[in-house]
């Protein structure tokens, strides 16, 4: 088969899915270049990449194509994406071609066999949490995407569910798990002194990692954690101990729509220095930031698939994550769950993993067996059989 997969999206993390779907691409075309030699790949990047950041998908089996004047997108999309990124694509004479977001639109006058992956379906599902103008856009995208594609691949059931119920998509989506990057089972080179040092973390924490957005319920888990402050200064005091508050709130991750709103309500409720807002980490910090905390804490109102809660378990976190989405299905029962609309429920956990070492360490032990579920050589094999599957039916 010579397979074309759209790659643009894995350097451009500027982008609005890149982070998730920027890590699926790359995850995804590292390890089915490492198990398949048998298959020819044709990757697709914007023209003004440089060569020395694609050298490392370089294979035998392997072309590297950029899509010509790609800053014409910012002034003609629909005509750029019609005409030029159709042409490219034709004449590449490809037996199947993914995209691995529906955000990354393939031209409707595209005839050839198509794969779509879909990472989350929160336009639909919590619409309050996105802008007017970002939801319009999305959903234009996704619909388009999801009636085109003759495979869709969902990364949960929970996905496939929405898919097939939004776009009456019949039985033409497949669910295939994300994997998980290695890196989150060794340990770091760069030392976590350093690393907590940098972010300003001077006590025991607490860690959020993903997005400052609505959609991560980010004002509750404040709300949340200025409950359990009180609640702990209280107790302190009742006992005629130290009344100083020993625990700091990480928010790691990029800011988001409304993510400035956050910092004045953290300031509102009088958490100061309590609460850190890294933005976004680099890779080498993010394993001993997540190794160096007491717990994790992800009270999404949604979740496609929920990759951060991966990492938290594979780095040896115990986790409080939220019932909704997709999480009860990625996490099992290595999590402790909470009902993310319910704020003194979620300063309950807190003050239940904060109180309780055995409790921490009975699901640090159960995110350790979930973890090892979740495997990117399985991601790479599956995906395979779904563009056998659409060659296949062709031919027959």
């Amino acid at each position: 088969m010579r397979i074309g997969i759209d790659a643009r999206i894995i350097l451009n993390p500027q982008k609005g899915e890149a982070i998730g779907a920027g890590h699926y691409t790359y995850q995804l075309i590292r390890h089915l270049l490492e198990i398949d030699k048998k298959n020819e790949y044709v990757l697709f990047f914007d023209f003004k990449v440089r060569e020395k950041d694609v050298r490392k998908f370089t294979r035998e089996n392997t072309t590297i194509r950029f899509y010509p004047f790609s800053d014409y997108k910012k002034y003609l999309p629909g005509a750029y994406n019609e005409i030029l990124t159709a042409a490219t694509l034709r004449k590449e004479k490809l037996d199947v071609l993914h995209s691995t977001s529906p955000m990354s639109r393939i031209p409707l006058s595209y005839r050839g066999k198509t794969v779509v992956t879909f990472h989350d379906m929160a336009i639909y599902k919590i619409p309050d949490c996105f802008s007017r103008a970002g939801r319009a856009k999305k959903k234009v995208s996704y619909s388009l995407m999801a009636n085109k594609a003759d495979k869709i691949i969902a990364v949960s059931d929970s996905i496939k569910k929405d898919v097939e119920e939004i776009f009456k998509s019949g039985s033409k989506t497949e669910v295939i798990y994300s994997g998980l990057d290695r890196r989150f089972f060794e340990n770091p080179e760069r030392g976590s002194e350093r690393v907590l040092g940098k972010f300003g973390i001077k006590k025991k924490y607490i860690i959020f990692l993903g997005t400052i957005e609505p959609s991560k319920n980010i004002t509750r888990l404040l709300n949340a954690f200025a409950i359990f402050k009180k609640n702990n200064i209280q107790k302190k005091t009742e006992s005629g101990s130290r009344k100083d508050f020993d625990y700091q709130l990480i928010l790691a991750g990029k800011r988001g729509w409304l993510a400035k709103e956050y910092l004045q309500i953290a300031k509102d409720l009088g958490l100061g220095k309590d609460v850190i807002f890294t933005g976004y980490v680099i890779g080498d910090e993010l394993v001993p930031l997540l190794k160096g905390a007491e717990f994790f804490i992800l009270p999404s109102l949604y979740e496609g698939f929920g990759m951060t809660v991966l990492e938290a378990f594979a780095t040896g976190v115990p986790t409080i994550v939220s019932e909704a989405g997709s999480l009860k299905e990625v996490a099992g029962d290595a999590s402790y769950f909470i009902n993310p609309i319910d704020t003194e429920g979620i300063a309950e956990a807190m003050e239940k993993f904060s109180q309780d070492g055995s409790l921490r360490d009975i699901f640090r032990q159960k995110g350790f067996e979930q973890v090892k579920k979740f495997d990117w050589n399985k991601v790479a094999k599956e995906t395979i059989e779904v563009y056998n599957q659409i060659v296949g039916a062709d031919k027959k």
